[in-house]
């Protein structure tokens, strides 16, 4: 019987007392062998430059008072997020490689829209799962230095984090639980997906999407996901209404027989963007770090193109670049 290094705690509706699932769910679990023939499969890729240019780098104040909201796009799947005197960031990544090594692995082909020395004081991380693209321990070790506040995760990833950064604050939760952050009130919610940190701790620390409540209105961040049925997403609006503003992933999504259980494609996300009846949504989890089989830009094309069959305004649903800004009152 395998052990859990991460968490210890009874058989619950999303643990079976080693690994955390997705109840009702699709399996999400590749074998190495799946793994292998994506790798090593004769396929002709298209090429990703090795530097594709983004806006300006933004400079965000240092509160954001009042009803208001104010994102930035930090890049990949990196927000900042500023509502009602409370700073979030969300799956902060600076570091030039996604990858457990420094000299292997994807390597991001734009600056973070923001500049760290830029970056205002933190009240809290949300850090969805333990993938290197989205817990990069050298940008996390660098922020318990010097931007220090709690990092609000899922169940497991606080030993994870603890183990490798000896200062940080890690506050773990399960799926339904609430965060209190100031006057912003953090929901865990669930997500098709799965976790690992090596080749023997598949699913041993739980995964998570968030929703955020505002004053302007809720904030869903999905992390990375599969569609699934959907069922999913459909709960998430039953439980929390409408959402203000949606961070939906919309890459990383090729090739599909490998990916569909864990990465959304752009259809799939705008089907999350109804399901959770959002009025705007920012698309992200492209265009920085090639993880997948896609071209670089064919995310944005597809969103646009799903946007207009369905009759959708593009500005309700952008494909953000790092250092892009929404504003919303």
């Amino acid at each position: 019987m395998p052990r859990n290094p991460y968490y210890s705690g009874p058989p619950s509706h999303n643990f079976d007392g080693v690994r955390f699932f997705l109840p009702g769910g699709r399996a999400t679990d590749k074998s190495r062998r799946d793994l292998l023939r994506w790798r090593f499969q004769s396929r002709d890729l298209p090429e990703w430059p090795g530097h594709y240019p983004a806006p300006p780098q933004d400079r965000p104040p240092a509160r954001v008072e009042g009803e208001a909201l104010r994102v930035t796009f930090v890049g990949h799947a990196t927000f900042l997020i500023q509502a009602q005197g409370v700073n979030l960031l969300v799956d902060p990544v600076w570091s030039e490689r996604a990858s457990p090594l420094r000299f292997l692995g994807p390597k991001r082909v734009n600056a973070p829209g923001v500049d760290f020395a830029d970056l205002p004081a933190l009240d809290a991380i949300l850090l969805t799962h333990n993938h290197y693209d989205h817990m990069d321990m050298a940008t996390l070790a660098r922020l318990a230095r010097d931007r220090p506040c709690p990092v609000i995760t899922p169940l497991g990833n606080d030993t994870i984090l603890k183990r490798a950064i000896r200062t940080v604050d890690a506050r773990a939760h399960d799926w339904g639980d609430v965060a209190q952050v100031g006057p912003l009130a953090v929901h865990l919610t669930p997500a098709q997906h799965w976790s690992a940190r090596g080749l023997s701790d598949r699913r041993m620390a739980l995964w998570c999407g968030f929703v955020i409540e505002t004053a302007v209105g809720k904030v869903y961040i999905a992390g990375d996901t599969g569609y699934g049925d959907g069922a999913v997403f459909r709960d998430i609006f039953l439980k929390h209404g409408a959402m203000r503003l949606a961070l939906l992933p919309i890459g990383a999504y090729e090739p599909r027989w490998f990916m569909r259980e864990q990465h959304v494609d752009p259809e799939e996300a705008l089907r999350m963007f109804h399901d959770v009846d959002a009025a705007e949504a920012l698309g992200c989890h492209w265009g920085t770090f090639r993880l997948t089989d896609e071209a670089i830009d064919e995310p944005p094309r597809r969103l646009a193109i799903a946007l207009e069959r369905a009759g959708i305004a593009p500005e309700r649903f952008r494909a953000v670049r790092p250092g892009e800004v929404f504003e919303a009152r």
